[in-house]
């Protein structure tokens, strides 16, 4: 009568197994590990447009002109807008006193200097959800629509957003506004 005896694994085996084992780790920690890292870009992206959104929302808000009529009366300012060369600020304007769309040509905020429009800071439990964006903000005559800076005064003007998220990704946003 013959007796049989259970056999371990061999050396050869358990050798094997640990080789397989370690091109599985290997090919883990190279495909999924990277994408976990950039599961951040959608929620980054998504601030980015609420940000920039926001922002497109309040310029185009404001008057066409600072010789713009604000009353709803008929000055459009046809002849007497401001030139392409004094776009931008009023003197000391800030953000919170902008009163047309041209003051918000040059503007540049980033980090916990990025206020809505009252001057406050969005936050959520106690910290600053645009820390580590970017956001600049163009204004330019542009009447026939090209994307190029016209060199003369026209009733249209391109408003261009670009929020640059902390990794580095520009997002731009732009829209027309016309002196109606």
């Amino acid at each position: 009568m013959r007796v049989n005896n259970p056999a371990g694994f061999t050396l050869i085996e358990l050798v094997i197994g640990i080789i397989v084992f370690s091109i599985a780790l290997v090919l883990f920690s190279s495909l999924i590990v990277p994408q976990a890292i950039r599961s951040v870009d959608p929620i980054f992206q998504v601030r980015a447009a609420e940000l920039g959104q926001s922002l497109i929302n309040e310029i185009a808000g404001k008057s066409f002109d600072e010789k713009s009529d604000r009353t709803g009366g008929t000055n459009f300012c046809n002849t007497v807008c401001i030139g392409s060369i004094n776009l931008g600020a009023d003197g000391s304007e800030s953000r919170v006193s902008f009163d047309d769309v041209d003051d918000y040509n040059g503007l540049n905020e980033s980090g916990s200097a990025i206020k809505n429009t009252l001057g406050e800071s969005t936050t959520l439990n106690d910290i600053n959800i645009y820390e580590g964006f970017t956001l600049s903000a163009t204004v330019m005559y542009d009447a026939d629509m090209d994307g190029v800076a016209d060199t003369v005064v026209g009733n249209t003007k391109l408003i261009t957003v670009t929020v640059t998220t902390p990794n580095g990704e520009d997002i731009v946003f732009s829209t027309f506004r016309s002196n109606y």
